[in-house]
């Protein structure tokens, strides 16, 4: 089985090159790209809005195929910041969730929705 991070690692590779083919760099500066992370977060929120939790779970096949496309939209954007500033996801990823899990301990959080410093 391929590891995440060679996958995610080979996705940052085919995302430089595709932006350097491109002549897109001169635009991929951290502002730029963290402004497109907001812009297509808030295009994959719109497939949620107003919707109820029980609609949000089942969406047509249509509907969910446009939020795969979003996400990877956010993905996309989201890496190549991460690119442009030196940051290894899988490793901040890591690190933020050993954070979390100091932040939220399972007998003080568990089935609930408080935030850390209330709980």
């Amino acid at each position: 089985m391929k590891k995440h991070t060679d996958s995610l690692e080979t996705l940052r590779a085919r995302l430089a090159e595709f932006a350097a083919e491109r002549d897109w760099n001169q635009f991929h500066n951290p502002k730029n790209l963290a402004m497109a992370v907001a812009g297509e977060a808030g295009e994959l929120i719109e497939h949620f809005q107003w919707l109820t939790p029980e609609q949000a779970e089942n969406l047509p096949r249509e509907t969910r195929e446009e939020v795969a496309l979003e996400c990877a939209d956010v993905l996309l954007f989201l890496l190549r910041l991460a690119d442009k500033l030196g940051i290894d996801l899988v490793a901040a990823a890591e690190k933020k969730l050993a954070l979390n899990a100091k932040k939220y301990p399972v007998e003080k959080s568990r089935g609930r929705a408080t935030k850390y410093n209330k709980l």
